[in-house]
This record gives C-alpha cells, structure tokens and sequence, in this order.
C-alpha cells in the first residue's frame, strides 16, 4: 500500500493493556485522519475485541504483525517488547512512539512533551520516547517558570496513582478493599489504606522512578546539570498522580506574576482557591489531559523559592494522551516527518 500525506496507518502493540486501551479511547476522541487501525498484543490477548469508532478491531498476536502496513506504531507492551520489537518496525519504515521506559535515555532518541519540547520530534530517527507518567506532568509546570524566573533546584515527592503498576496495580487495590487480605501483586504490603514505595534496590538508594524523574527531566529541558530531587511513593488512589513541588528560581518574582504565567503556559489549568476548597485532586483530572496546578505560596524558608501541588491523569496526560499529540503536532506542523526520515536501525 502507497504512503499518502492525507491519511495515517496506525498499529498499536500492547493494545489490551491499561494504556493501550486508552490509546486507542483517545485516538477515537481525535480528528487525526486515521485510514485503517489494527491492534496487537501477545498470543494470550489475540482473539480480544476493542472497538474503534463503532466497528469491532480485532486484536492480533503481536508475532504476526507486518510493520510494513502501517505509517505509526504506538508501542505500549514494556521494556522487553521495546527491545525486540522497535528496531524491526522502524526498520519497515514506521515511526514509532514508544511509552515504554528502554529507550527514553538513549542519546539519539528525543524524549518529547509537546508543551514542553516539542522541536526535539522534528530530529527523530523513527523514534519518539514518552516520558514516565510523573515526569510529564511535572516538565509541563516547570516549563514556564523556568522560561520565565529560571530555575537553581527542585525537590519533589510524588503521590502516585495504583494504575500506574497497570491492570494489575488496579487489581490489588480493589482485591485488597473488597477482602481485607494483601495481594502480593507488585509488593508484600497492602496498597489499600496505605502507602507504598518503589522497588529500591538497597539500603540509601534511590527507587528506579526517582532516578527516572530525575535523569528524564535533565534531558527534557536540556540541562545535564539540573538540580533535581524526588520521593516516590504508590497511593490507595485509581487515577491520578499527585506532586508536592518545591521550586527555587534564580530569578526574584512576585506570587501573581508567577500565577499569571503559569495561567497562559499551555496545558496547564489553575485551580488555586483553597479557602473555597478548590484546588487540583485525582478526581478533578481524572478523564483529562490538563496539568492541574494549585496551592502555589512562597517558601519562606528559600530565598526565591516557591511550593505547588500539580496532579494529571497519569493513563491519559502522563502516558497515552501525550503519545497522541505528539503525532497530532508532527502532523499539523510537519507532516514529512512521518514519512520521510533515516531509520536509526536501517
């Protein structure tokens, strides 16, 4: 089949996972010019029905599919699939949008938010790396004080939705509150009425979701020396990642200009009036793909430093929505990107 500019092939691996599911929702949401879809997931999902746009889409086992079919992949099936499976579709002449965590560090590979940094899209070799859920959300609140006051450091502790873990993450928390017992899925202790780190591989280190904020947010705003720190902990919660941000800018501000910038930056929505109870919550984001930013106060104790509580749809904002538009942005501002590019594995 002929490559056009007029419409788009897409192929999603990892179709029937929580994130592909929402993949596909949020393309069906948009008015990308899609010609044909098809779905893939390992041999245990083939068979699975999901519906696009009234019609059935029947998933494939992912051994099957032929990457040549298509303009973009979605990639959403972990580390291990990203390995194996990226370098043969870009090699077929896709361009591949990857959620998974294995490629996001690779010096040749841009690892894109579009409010945040989209040009770095335009230099991809076939391959455009999603940030973790966390990170996303927070570049995207960095981006216009950073732009705006300049940043010397930031310290964040996260508060980070079950869904995050998946399907399965889902599944120990409403096993956990419907039986009272722990489901050993993901860790040992309960997620229900509780709070969990994780995976930390020794005594004094950092979890693996620390490091990744920490080294994602360097490479998303270019600075390899950013002063950055993070605290990850797993919440009883179902969708939507929470973020206590501690920021100190290298430029003096006043608290109301600094409101009013991060009122006009892209993608982000105030809710900042606490005494009426209005501020960000999981429930405010749930189902969107705004960054909600609110209880913004100076810090007394750092000269130029300011907190603020900033919470997104970790499936939609953090992970399946932010693949989209990365595509919707290529394709409104260049669409030859798509399809004309030097395959990094050709």
């Amino acid at each position: 089949m002929k490559r056009t500019r007029d419409f788009l092939r897409i192929g999603i691996v990892g179709a029937t996972g929580l994130v592909g599911r929402t993949l596909l929702k949020v393309l069906e949401e948009r008015e990308l010019p899609i010609s044909s879809i098809k779905l893939f997931a390992t041999q245990r999902s083939q068979g699975v029905k999901l519906k696009f746009k009234g019609s059935e889409q029947v998933v494939e086992s992912v051994d099957k599919a032929n990457f040549r079919d298509f303009d973009v992949v979605f990639f959403s099936a972990g580390k291990d699939a990203s390995s194996k499976l990226v370098p043969l579709a870009i090699g077929k002449g896709c361009l591949v949008i990857d959620n998974g965590s294995f490629w996001r560090l690779r010096y040749d590979v841009p690892l894109v938010v579009p409010e945040v940094n989209f040009e770095d899209a335009l230099k991809h070799k076939g391959l455009i790396a999603n940030p973790n859920c966390s990170t996303i959300q927070l570049v995207v609140a960095l981006k216009p004080i950073l732009d705006n006051f300049g940043i010397k450091k930031v310290e964040v502790s996260t508060y980070q939705a079950i869904s995050g873990a998946g399907y399965k993450g889902l599944e120990k928390l409403l096993y956990e509150i419907r039986t009272n017992e722990v489901n050993p899925i993901i860790s040992n202790h309960p997620i229900a009425f509780n709070i969990l780190f994780h995976s930390i591989p020794s005594k004094y280190e950092f979890s693996e979701e620390e490091v990744k904020i920490v080294n994602e947010t360097r490479k998303i705003l270019h600075k390899k020396d950013f002063r950055i720190c993070a605290t990850c902990v797993r919440i009883p919660v179902t969708y939507g990642h929470c973020e206590s941000v501690s920021v100190v800018t290298r430029f003096p501000f006043e608290l109301d200009k600094l409101v009013e910038t991060m009122v006009k930056a892209p993608g982000i929505k105030v809710v900042d009036e606490p005494e009426k109870e209005l501020y960000p919550t999981p429930r405010l984001a749930e189902g969107t793909d705004f960054v909600y930013v609110g209880r913004i106060r100076k810090n007394p104790v750092e000269k130029n430093g300011f907190l603020m509580w900033v919470v997104a749809d970790n499936v939609r904002k953090g992970a399946a929505s932010n693949a989209v538009q990365i595509l919707e942005n290529l394709w409104n501002r260049s669409p030859d990107k798509i399809f004309k590019f030097k395959g990094m594995f050709r």
